[in-house]
């Protein structure tokens, strides 16, 4: 797409009062937007408002900084901060333009995309990009340490076996699910081992703390967003970008959500698509679980592996060069009720729900600095968390 085209299509998205079903009317009534623009103002009455009409007359302010911006954006497409990534601007008129998208109520008008070379490709191609089969994993931006671990080991484990794994970059097990996707996935084929669709435009990375992490999805993955380059972490972005994660996604696993967690969004969005809905159970007693099992009332299905998702979504699992534990993970239950050898009696009185100091030394009776010597050891055996009030917390390892 040259420089010409590409402004026509930011000065529709631009237009004030102009919103994406109006600008797919007016593309459905006129075709391109070549030809909208050359429509006089009673053609376009026919279709829109008096004033919608009237703004569509006037070149938005602030197109020719934008569209520069955007030039300059495109034409950076390898940096050294991820050399083996490209850049690409679909629209809905390109033939590259992914299948699932256009099947939703309200495709965007506009993707930008940075990822992988070998998935957006440097040569261009008339075939649509080849994004799935896809699970999204979604959940808590500050799950508890066995939430981060259960996102991180479906993840690998569901990556391992050929999925791509689609999320939101946000802190805490979007995060986790995208690391747990490029430890353990392939990266051998068209397709991006993870996705991560945001809510900014794709000159910023937010959260900053997860810079390092996008510029592992640019290299192995993609990003992509529907706002153009400039756009700052608007609140009302972050909900709306939920309906693209559903939609690349044959489904949905929610990990730990609040019961007014955004996860719950994707879950709803996910199900009005006809799509299939997974929650991993936890403990009665956390905030945390409270959303996932509202979910599994509504007729989720309660998961307690990857396996279960795998053979929900009939996916034959594949044996890949992956590294080792990752098969493990699709395979071992990852759930609250996993055992405790008989040899652990700390990890047995600790149990799965967060516990105080208090309340340990009234289960094993140990003495104060004992009890806290072998906490710490397990803490530092990875087993043990330490969350905030005073309580710990046992980690289920696959």
């Amino acid at each position: 797409m040259d420089a010409a085209e590409l402004a026509l299509w930011l000065r529709l998205t631009l237009t004030p009062g102009v919103g994406n079903d109006t600008a797919r009317r007016l593309l459905a009534s006129f075709g391109l937007p070549e030809a909208i623009f050359k429509q006089s103002g009673a053609a376009l009455r026919q279709v829109v408002s008096e004033k919608q009409a009237q703004a569509l007359g006037r070149e938005p302010e602030g197109l020719a900084q934008l569209l520069l911006a955007t030039c300059q954006w495109c034409e950076s497409s390898e940096s050294e901060d991820a050399p083996e990534s490209a850049r690409a601007i679909l629209t809905l008129a390109d033939p590259r333009y992914p299948a699932a998208l256009l099947a939703i109520e309200d495709p965007p008008l506009v993707l930008y995309l940075q990822g992988a070379a070998r998935v957006l490709g440097r040569h261009g191609s008339d075939a649509p990009l080849a994004l799935e089969p896809g699970i999204a994993v979604v959940g808590s931006r500050n799950p508890t340490p066995q939430g981060a671990t259960n996102a991180r080991q479906f993840a690998g484990a569901l990556a391992a076996h050929g999925l791509t794994i689609v999320s939101g970059l946000a802190l805490g097990v979007d995060g986790a699910a995208h690391e747990g996707a490029l430890d353990c996935g392939t990266s051998d084929a068209r397709r991006p081992v993870t996705i991560a669709v945001v809510g900014t435009g794709l000159d910023r990375v937010y959260p900053r703390r997860h810079h390092a992490l996008a510029r592992r999805i640019a290299k192995d993955g993609l990003l992509i967003s529907e706002y153009p380059i400039g756009t700052p972490p608007l609140a009302a972005n972050f909900p709306r970008r939920n309906r693209i994660i559903a939609a690349l996604s044959q489904g949905t696993l929610v990990v730990e959500a609040a019961l007014q967690s955004g996860s719950l969004i994707t879950a709803r969005l996910a199900v009005e698509q006809g799509k299939d809905v997974f929650a991993i159970p936890g403990s009665i007693h956390s905030p945390q679980s409270r959303g996932c099992h509202a979910l599994i009332r509504q007729g989720a299905k309660l998961v307690e592996s990857a396996q279960d998702v795998l053979e929900e979504l009939k996916i034959a699992p594949v044996p890949l060069d992956v590294p080792t534990g990752a098969i493990g993970a699709a395979e071992q239950p990852l759930s609250p009720g996993a055992e405790v050898g008989p040899d652990d009696p700390l990890l047995e009185a600790l149990g799965f729900d967060p516990v105080s100091l208090d309340a340990l030394q009234a289960r094993t009776g140990l003495d104060t600095g004992r009890l806290q010597a072998m906490l710490m050891a397990l803490e530092l055996d990875g087993q043990l968390a330490r969350l905030p009030g005073g309580l710990f917390q046992r980690i289920a390892q696959a």
